[in-house]
């Protein structure tokens, strides 16, 4: 699977064309153009047709473009999919699946309307069920590519209160993370609300990165820069990435599992974890204005 940069990642409504257009200056990593929560019932099938032209017509450089769907069991969400799959962004964004069965009538769906092998999943783990069943849901598709965490559905769900700290919510956290990593899928943080909080925000990203996420959705632009910054290798882990693979190559190094670097024990699971920085850092690098 393709590695890139998902720092930030910001929900965008499908049913404002001045937002779509907006969108292509940017700097997120990726974009949720988003025919769900926020789309009126009677703007979903505009929206719907304007995401998709959007999608097509292009524009957006480098930024993962992600459609959500409603969910299929609503009366918009198998033509939201056929329109979706039609239109081929990088991914579609699924809403509360609770189980695997899920993951896989969205993936059976996708493949009867043609969507190219391109067109990834991604999952909204967002209900008390879906955290249940974590395991089942990362291993059911192999369209799949990355969990979102809806945080603000969670706290509805359980009546957990986040008003002081994310400590009620680190169960959820670290458990998709957890299932994220044993399948291979990458995890992005849920939304950080008060958009002006500014200092809130960036501690809240911080936290999110150091449980393991890969970067944070977002709901205004503002909060682009921080994630970006925050959820980015530092020049320092890029550079003793660099070290980490030049002392593996080195010839004495040759069949070792285990080396020392600068008073360290390094193993070759390091090596694979400074690989997969530097993959990050030049793909930062490359989407980077000229």
């Amino acid at each position: 699977m393709q590695i890139r940069p998902r720092r930030s990642v910001l929900y965008m409504p499908g049913s404002n064309a001045r937002a779509l257009e907006k969108a292509k200056s940017i700097p997120a990593d990726g974009l949720i153009l988003d025919l769900e929560d926020a789309v009126s019932p009677e703007a979903k099938e505009a929206a719907r047709a304007q995401v998709c032209a959007a999608v097509k017509a292009g524009g957006y450089g480098e930024r993962e473009l992600v459609i959500r769907i409603n969910g299929l069991a609503t009366p918009w969400g198998q033509a939201d999919l056929e329109a979706a799959a039609a239109a081929a962004p990088d991914a579609l964004l699924l809403p509360k699946p609770g189980t695997g069965a899920d993951m896989l009538r969205a993936t059976e769906a996708l493949a009867r309307a043609g969507a190219p092998d391109k067109t990834r999943l991604w999952a909204m783990i967002e209900t008390p069920r879906a955290i249940l069943n974590l395991a089942d849901i990362a291993s059911a598709s192999r369209r799949l590519a990355c969990f979102v965490l809806g945080t603000n559905d969670l706290v509805k769900e359980t009546r957990a209160d986040l008003s002081v700290n994310r400590r009620p919510a680190l169960y959820w956290l670290s458990a998709a993370i957890t299932a994220a990593r044993a399948y291979n899928l990458d995890a992005l943080d849920g939304v950080y609300n008060n958009f002006k909080d500014a200092e809130g925000y960036r501690r809240e990203c911080v936290h999110g990165r150091r449980l393991g996420f890969d970067g944070k959705t977002l709901i205004h632009p503002d909060q682009v820069a921080v994630a970006n910054e925050v959820f980015a290798p530092t020049d320092a882990e890029v550079a003793y990435a660099r070290k980490i693979i030049a002392a593996f190559a080195r010839p004495e190094s040759k069949g070792k599992g285990v080396i020392t670097l600068e008073g360290r024990m390094v193993e070759l699971l390091h090596a694979e974890l400074a690989r997969r920085t530097l993959a990050i850092a030049e793909a930062i690098e490359r989407t980077r204005p000229a």
